[in-house]
């Protein structure tokens, strides 16, 4: 046997090492289909190489590239995916509350999947708002949310006071390798928060106010909690005016996206009270709590109740407490909206209540096949019939005889709205009806399409058919500050005026808001409204009526159809007075 290492053998030793490394190469090649591999046989090919000269050379590099892709295979089959486990949501969770707890910011941003927007706020949580001691209190699970309760102290300039709420995450997993993290909000931090808001304690730039009722009694939030919107918007805008001391407090100030909205700053804890100035509403004290009541029974319902002949509000409700969807909400207000488009289609002479009117099962207009609830029809009927009976092909059957701008006009000129110029006192959204063509324009006249109202517009146009003249609906009288109100620029004629209010009192008494009025006694007028929205399995339903010197509006949210849901709620309130 030859020495391997002597100089005799090292050519023959030379020939061997080819010889192997060509059978391994000739062997790879025959284990390796080309149609299979594609494009990787150059890949497969040079490793065999390498690992010839590897294996003999001292190398290890087919060891270390071979395992690599392997592994890399491995852990891409392990990246979890569907629901998480209670394991992974309470995991997930409590990294995330005990870093917090902890004042361990990087930490806990890292535990949500937005860290740089968690450490942001959560940052300004100790900086800015001045909040320490924290104690975080998991709840409950159900199944990815989590709750929990929040105690903790708020010190400024050597005040110090409790602070103490309840608020919730909820995990999901993240879709690149599968791991629990916590969604993040900024409700997380605190539940008034919207996202791109923060928390401020200081000295309050605006002072706070003292709102009082028509009466002179105290509105607190306590009492009616409907109104603490109403009365952070009244503080914002009067705080300064009213003659009252900021004092200190935490505060939620408001983010671009917010102020969008028209939300106000609020207030979450007083340290050292200011001195309030006083700012005087119209509300009335008896129907702001009866309609409290009234909303309360049901989930997402809204309702605002006018004095028509001067636009005084008199209540205004929403069971949601935070957002005011009856000031500020933009719905599609359904058949509420054939109020107006009435208006505009007997001053155009396109239609008269005692006048036949058709209303077919089916109206296609814009490419669009529009239909009646249940596919109904009236035969030889005439559109008062249609009205109270809420037939949109009547409607949608005139389309073509009108201009794409005709109905924003109408709601413009003669009923004050989409004008975006109401001086309420406090926030409002005064309501939208956008010029439109084809088959949107058609579906605006049945109050779809682009239209877009809240409770407030649509008790509004009830007062303006009731009076026969838009005044501007008004919370805290103009007197105060000054202000001057909307108006608009012309009045239904006569004819028409009395045509819609004969359509309106028809409809209270034999059509769809017959049941709700039942019982609502005198000069009466009412309209019901059911507006399909994408993704909802019941329409909103809306009313709108008028009784004597009060007018209503309401919308219960996936509530159904308006007579059964939003009726009772606006007929209770009109059978209060007139």
């Amino acid at each position: 046997m030859r020495e391997v290492g002597g100089a005799a053998g090292a050519p023959e030793y030379a020939r061997e090492l080819k010889a192997v490394g060509n059978r391994r190469r000739v062997a790879e090649r025959r284990k390796t289909n080309p149609a299979v591999l594609g494009g990787m046989i150059a890949v497969v090919i040079g490793g065999a190489g390498f690992g010839v000269y590897a294996l003999y050379g001292g190398g290890a590099v087919a060891d270390s590239r071979t395992p690599t892709a392997s592994a890399g295979d491995e852990k891409a089959k392990k990246v979890k995916t569907g629901p998480l486990s209670a394991k992974e949501v309470s995991g997930a969770a409590e990294t995330f509350l005990t870093a917090w707890q902890q004042g361990k910011v990087p930490q806990a941003a890292a535990a949500t999947d937005d860290t740089t927007a968690a450490r942001t706020l959560l940052a300004g949580y100790t900086k800015d708002a001045h909040i320490s001691d924290v104690t975080l209190t998991e709840g409950t699970r159900t199944g990815a949310k989590v709750p929990f309760s929040v105690k903790a102290t708020v010190t400024y300039k050597g005040t110090s006071k409790p602070l103490a709420y309840d608020s919730s995450l909820t995990v999901v997993r993240r879709a690149e390798d599968g791991k629990p993290l916590v969604e993040w909000h900024s409700a997380i931090v605190h539940p008034d928060l919207k996202d791109g808001d923060t928390l401020v304690t200081g000295e309050s730039g605006t002072p706070p106010v003292k709102a009082l009722d028509r009466d002179g009694g105290e509105l607190t939030e306590d009492e009616y909690p409907s109104l603490g919107s109403v009365l952070d918007g009244l503080r914002e805008k009067y705080g300064e005016k009213a003659g009252g001391k900021a004092g200190v407090e935490l505060q939620v100030v408001r983010g671009a996206d917010s102020k969008k909205a028209e939300l106000s700053d609020k207030t979450l804890l007083e340290l050292s009270k200011g001195t309030p100035g006083t700012v005087k509403t119209t509300l009335n004290p008896a129907l702001q709590a009866a309609a409290e009541k009234q909303v309360a029974a049901k989930s997402k319902a809204s309702v605002v109740v006018l004095r028509p002949s001067t636009g005084e509000i008199l209540a205004v409700a929403n069971s949601s407490k935070g957002f005011n969807t009856a000031f500020q909400g933009s719905l599609a207000p359904g058949s509420t909206m054939k109020v107006i488009t009435s208006s505009l289609l007997i001053e155009k002479g396109l239609a008269s209540a005692d006048k036949q009117h058709p209303c077919p099962k089916y109206f296609t207009y814009g490419h669009w096949k529009f239909q009646n609830d249940d596919k109904f029809e009236i035969k030889g009927g005439t559109f008062k019939a249609s009205f109270a009976r809420s037939c949109n092909t009547a409607f949608i059957s005139q389309a073509g005889e009108l201009d794409n701008d005709s109905l924003t006009k109408q709601a413009q000129q003669v009923f004050g709205l989409s004008m975006n110029n109401w001086s309420v006192g406090v926030p409002t959204f005064d309501g939208a009806v956008p010029v439109q063509s084809q088959a949107q324009m058609a579906a605006s006249l049945i109050g779809q399409g682009g239209v877009r109202m809240n409770p407030l517009n649509m008790a509004s146009v009830s007062a303006t058919v009731k009076t026969g003249t838009f005044k501007q609906p008004y919370l805290v009288a103009p007197t105060v500050d000054n202000r001057t109100l909307a108006t608009a620029s012309r009045s239904m004629s006569a004819g028409t005026l009395s045509q819609l209010r004969e359509l309106m009192a028809y409809t209270a008494a034999y059509g769809t808001a017959a049941e709700a009025m039942s019982g609502v006694t005198g000069d009466v007028g009412a309209k019901t409204g059911s507006a399909e929205v994408d993704g909802q399995k019941k329409p909103n339903g809306w009313f709108t009526a008028y009784r004597g010197d009060l007018a209503a509006a309401g919308v219960v949210q996936s509530g159904g159809h308006g007579g059964e849901t939003a009726g009772p709620i606006v007929a209770a309130l009109l059978k209060m007075g007139g």
